[in-house]
């Protein structure tokens, strides 16, 4: 026990091991900190005038937990982790190495991450496993995991924990825990009820607002009636080249007057009738907030909200960029451009980049109108890997650096071109565009296209050639599906949620099976949560309620509300809903049961049955060896024997297509470690004896 033979020292609690690591050899005179293993729980000393002790957490230690199992409950406590959910024995050891760790330490900061999230995890362990020590404690406040940085936060931190901040912060989990565990465990034990058979269903204070929101396009999507529609376009050539010119009129609404349209075109010159060409300037994007780096890393890469958050954490970690869960679009000169780019310039890839920014008489970056009071814009600390970073890494940390460089870029001046033409007094267009200065987009590229569409060389009174005229018939399309990144946008857009917590929930929504696929499908599970939330307790999915409570817990930060309303006004609403859900529980019951069986008869579906053609073919087991193997559904009615067998190990999933030589359902196998393969489900397939 090293604590034991130290004199008396100051206690600095971290969020993450990683974290703890880097601010323990910030702040040590010699730059490397002596790591302890105590029953397999890390924590460093660092050399100082006085002693530091660098101890982690592993996100949060402590939750809410109430005895009572069933619904409403309002009674609960702030409780160690390992207490309220099984498995989670290592915390147990952690917070053990902590409160000893407190005993020995006078002084004591909070170096968790400057967020809610971060300052509830202080709060937390500084009150319940240091002995209500948040009543002294100081708070170091940054926004990298630089040297630099880190040795500032420590020598200005903050004399005390931001306590408004700390409130906000308690009562958003306690007002979501109160949501989640009373409607969550009232549809669980509904189903449960009524089929005696359980399932885990949930809904939330946001959670059922945001699967609401994705029910309603579905629905206009399914009542969407398309509408026809003309459009235009002709084939002119200049200078033997063939462009095409659409119609002014983009949207004909009656194929007669398309029809007219055509035939007062026929066998007709085009003349040109006017050039026009017109500057335009765009200026540089904002910086990053977590929302636009999630909506960006979305449309370059296609990664998830969820995987953009994970992956910007880890470069945090590795004081790579600045601190991803802000909403902030401003970037504060007390970063230190100068140095970021310098730092930057070392690169290969940046180096000549940098170096047109370091030439510049001013750096002054773009900003947008988003604000964080706690952090920055996402910026890169200058800092080079230290480890080989994998491809998600390297591609956002690219992705952060760009936008960072070219926000200090000069705008983009570009040229529109427009020509005009009359075929027998029919007009028709030819736009063009090109780049005149590139100005902040060669900092961005490749993530944004310089490439323009030049206009052919043309005077006005020129007569073209007109090789034919085309008619295409269309139609209107329905609204498109959400994806993970607009629904993350939508929820932004509402005010719903946080910039820490929207990507949790949408994923949450897929792990229950409330949703799928990447253009987003709400499942029959999911309509009948909602269905059933609408007509039994509608106050719970109203995006009104969850903007409202939203605003009440931002004014508790700023101390204009307080916690104790906030509960009770929350507490008082969620007695009315539970209660009614209570009289409908056999009804509501009845309806998730069925469409619980549905979600589960359609997870384990192949397709039709190749035999009798009215069954269904589902993964079953046998009651005798426990492997699976694939029957029809007939088979429980005794009227089709249809069966197949299946390898027993890998994921199993239904390709939703039939093998092109016999017919059959073919299904996709995928092993550990092994591409997936496709297999056709029928043994005397032509392509397995040609395979032998």
């Amino acid at each position: 026990m090293v604590y034991g033979q130290l004199e008396r020292y100051t206690l600095v609690i971290t969020e993450k091991p990683d974290a703890a690591s880097r601010i323990a050899a910030a702040l040590d005179i010699e730059g490397k900190a002596e790591k302890v293993l105590e029953n397999g729980v890390p924590y460093y000393l660092a050399k100082r005038k006085k002693r530091i002790v660098v101890v982690p957490a592993l996100g949060h230690l402590y939750t809410i937990a109430s005895k009572n199992n069933g619904y409403p409950v309002f009674d609960y406590q702030w409780v160690p982790l390992y207490v309220a959910k099984r498995g989670e024995a290592y915390i147990r050891k952690c917070l053990k190495v902590i409160s000893t760790l407190a005993k020995h330490a006078d002084e004591f900061i909070d170096a968790c991450d400057y967020d809610i999230e971060g300052s509830i995890i202080g709060y937390t362990i500084l009150k319940y496993a240091c002995g209500e020590k948040e009543k002294t404690a100081q708070r170091m406040k940054y926004s990298t995991l630089t040297k630099d940085e880190l040795e500032r936060a420590f020598e200005e931190r903050l004399p005390q924990l931001d306590f408004a901040l700390v409130e906000a912060g308690l009562t958003r989990h306690e007002v979501d825990w109160l949501y989640g565990i009373n409607l969550s465990r009232a549809l669980t034990a509904a189903a449960k009820n009524y089929s005696g058979k359980y399932a885990m269903l949930s809904t939330g204070r946001v959670q059922g607002p945001t699967l609401n929101f994705l029910v309603s396009r579905e629905k206009s999507i399914g009542c969407f009636v398309p509408t026809p529609y003309w459009s235009i376009k002709a084939e002119v050539e200049i200078d033997g080249v063939v462009f095409e010119s659409p119609y002014v009129k983009r949207v004909i609404e009656t194929k007669a007057e398309a029809e007219a349209l055509i035939n007062s075109c026929k066998d007709k010159v085009g003349i040109v009738t006017k050039v026009e060409k017109e500057d335009f300037i765009q200026k540089p994007p904002v910086p990053f907030d977590l929302g636009s780096l999630q909506f960006e890393a979305y449309h370059v890469f296609g990664y998830t909200p969820m995987r953009t958050a994970q992956v910007a954490q880890r470069l945090y970690l590795d004081a790579l960029i600045s601190y991803p869960r802000t909403s902030s679009q401003k970037l504060p000169a007390a970063i230190g451009y100068h140095a970021i780019l310098k730092g930057l310039e070392r690169s290969s890839v940046y180096s000549k980049l940098t170096q047109l920014l370091l030439a510049k008489p001013e750096l002054k970056p773009v900003e947008g109108e988003k604000d964080d009071p706690a952090h920055p814009a996402i910026y890169p600390t200058g800092n080079m890997p230290e480890r080989t970073l994998n491809i998600d890494e390297k591609n956002i940390w690219d992705l952060v650096v760009r936008r960072f460089m070219s926000a200090f870029g000069d705008a983009a001046i570009w040229q529109n071109g427009t020509v005009t033409l009359s075929i027998n007094g029919n007009l028709f267009t030819l736009n063009g565009q090109q780049v005149l200065s590139k100005g902040w987009l060669h900092f961005y590229e490749p993530y944004v296209q310089a490439k323009g569409k030049l206009l052919p060389n043309v005077r006005e009174r020129q007569e073209v050639s007109v090789r034919r005229v085309v008619l295409e018939a269309k139609f209107t399309n329905p609204p498109p599906r959400y994806n993970p990144s607009s629904l993350l946008r939508k929820m932004e857009e509402e005010n719903i949620g946080t910039k820490a917590t929207r990507a949790g929930i949408i994923q949450t929504l897929y792990n229950r099976k409330y949703i799928c696929g990447e253009s987003i499908i709400v499942t029959e599970l999911g309509f009948e949560v909602v269905d059933i939330l609408k007509k039994y307790c509608p106050t719970v999915i109203s995006v009104e309620l969850t903007r409202e409570l939203e605003e009440k817990m931002e004014n508790i930060q700023r101390k204009k509300e307080t916690k104790e309303n906030v509960l009770q006004h929350v507490i008082g609403l969620l007695c009315s809903v539970t209660e009614h859900i209570k009289e409908n529980e056999q009804a509501m019951g009845a309806s998730l049961s069925q469409a619980l069986q549905k979600e589960i008869l359609a997870a384990k579906s192949i397709g039709e049955c190749p035999i009798c053609r009215d069954g269904r073919l589902i993964v079953l087991r046998s009651k005798k060896t426990g492997k699976r193997f694939v029957g029809c559904t007939n088979h429980f009615v005794g009227s089709c024997k249809t069966a197949f067998p299946l390898p027993q190990k890998g994921l199993l999933k239904s390709t939703g297509k039939i093998c092109a030589t016999c017919g059959f359902p073919s299904v996709q196998v995928q092993c550990k470690g092994r591409r997936p393969w496709r297999l056709c489900l029928n043994p005397k397939c032509p392509t397995k004896e040609n395979a032998k």
